[in-house]
């Protein structure tokens, strides 16, 4: 497998950059997570998003889907149709959209469901956030990539990302202003679930541009060495 870092911001781009979006090649197919701002074009200019086998959402907020409308032109102009798997959130304007659009077919998730595609094993983890929310661990002639979606600290994190050969992680926040009330993660803390799950490698993701990255990957190294930092445009070989 193969994965394609096309947006790595949030809540907002940085300059010249895209939110959430992420490709990943399984070697049978192409599962898109999460779709972003500015990430549509991103992803046009590997593939026709036509072309995917499903696109999973982590949840409606709009730096993981504002680009689902733009999709919609598209795949509507092509008369193609796209699956879409997702957390219910009845209060997401965004999910009204995709729920009333034909060329979408929705398909509602949460925590505990498996999903197969083809020879692509894909469940559905618990993360915690202001709004419906999940995380994604897919598995493939053994191996394993984990994507935690926005979330702070939950018991059953590290059992669910456990052995993953690589762990894409909210890591926002650095030390100092982290709180357990807050909506992500911290470096240091993405870190600490890599050790406690025993992952291959980590890599931090969901950069806001407020937060210098080296900061970041400072604190997240100090406890899991084997931690990166998400920079768009990268593949990542699983």
């Amino acid at each position: 497998m193969k994965l394609h870092l096309l947006g790595v911001n949030g809540p907002y781009p940085a300059p010249d950059g895209a939110t959430s979006g992420y490709l990943l090649e399984t070697g049978e197919g192409l599962i898109q997570f999460d779709l972003g701002s500015g990430v549509l074009s991103r992803l046009t200019a590997l593939t026709a998003p036509e072309e995917l086998d499903a696109l999973f959402l982590t949840h409606w907020h709009f730096d993981h889907a504002a680009d689902l409308p733009v999709l919609m032109y598209r795949l509507e102009a092509l008369g193609a149709t796209l699956p879409v798997y997702a957390p219910v959130d009845e209060s997401s304007a965004l999910r009204k959209i995709v729920q009333g659009a034909s060329c979408f077919q929705l398909t509602d998730v949460a925590p505990g469901d498996t999903l197969p595609l083809g020879g692509t094993e894909i469940r559905v983890g618990e993360a915690r956030h202001p709004v419906p929310a999940v995380g994604y661990r897919v598995t493939r002639e053994r191996k394993a990539f984990g994507y935690t979606g926005d979330t702070n600290t939950l018991p059953s994190l590290s059992s669910f990302y456990q052995g993953c050969d690589l762990l894409l992680a909210d890591g926002l926040f650095p030390r100092e202003k982290w709180a357990e009330n807050k909506p992500h993660l911290s470096a240091e803390l993405a870190a600490r679930l890599a050790c406690d799950a025993g992952v291959g490698s980590l890599v931090l993701t969901h950069l806001n541009p407020a937060f210098s990255p080296r900061l970041l990957l400072e604190e997240a190294r100090a406890c899991f060495p084997a931690a990166g930092i998400a920079r768009a445009g990268d593949t990542l070989p699983l």
